[in-house]
């Protein structure tokens, strides 16, 4: 399976809390619901495109619990995510959680990476991390993510959590595809390159 990070992230880099004051506020984060007033229609068609090529979905231990209190409570028969959501095999990566009860969940225990690699070894299509910030800045250092997908909302949040903190692991990143939804959203698609490079400028005539 092909191993993909989504995650929504303001201009400063915050990805805590995209969709609502309630949905993260630990370490007294209190800005969340920063992504809601720009998702729009564009929005919404390319998540649920990219959720349709999920075979299964790998989850943080507080992304999970999140997702495990709220998609279960969504009952609306047109919302395009809430029925997939809880369907699709979900596998949370813990140390601490010891009981699931959003199924079908498997809890991902031990050496984390090393199971994680078995898992993208498997055919299929799609092994999705959505949210989960600290699970994937681990499985940026170990090498394990395929393509990087990022929702960028036109906002500075100014305080919570950042997908890329201070120290992350050097990532280089090939650019796939990008577009701007009608709400202002910048949709980035990108694969993993491994380490990037580094040079210095030398002037116009050196560049490619």
């Amino acid at each position: 399976m092909k191993l993909t990070v989504m995650q929504f992230v303001s201009v400063d880099g915050v990805s805590q809390g995209p969709g609502s004051p309630q949905e993260d506020p630990s370490e007294g984060f209190t800005r969340g619901g920063w992504l809601v007033p720009h998702m729009d229609a564009t929005f919404v068609e390319q998540a649920s495109d990219w959720l349709d090529h999920a075979d299964a979905l790998l989850l943080g231990r507080r992304t999970y619990e999140a997702f495990a209190r709220d998609w279960p409570q969504i009952t609306d028969p047109r919302d395009p995510f809430a029925e997939r959501m809880n369907s699709l095999p979900k596998y949370v990566a813990t140390q601490t959680l010891s009981d699931a009860g959003w199924h079908p969940t498997t809890i991902v225990t031990g050496d984390v990476e090393s199971r994680i690699a078995d898992l993208r070894a498997q055919p299929g299509g799609e092994l999705q991390v959505h949210g989960s910030s600290v699970l994937a800045q681990s499985l940026f250092a170990a090498g394990l993510v395929d393509e990087v997908r990022l929702v960028v909302a036109p906002v500075v949040v100014g305080q919570g959590r950042r997908l890329f903190p201070d120290g992350a692991t050097p990532l280089g990143l090939g650019l796939v595809s990008s577009r701007t939804t009608p709400q202002g959203l910048t949709i980035q698609v990108f694969r993993t390159r491994g380490r990037p490079d580094f040079a210095a400028y030398a002037g116009v005539s050196s560049l490619d």
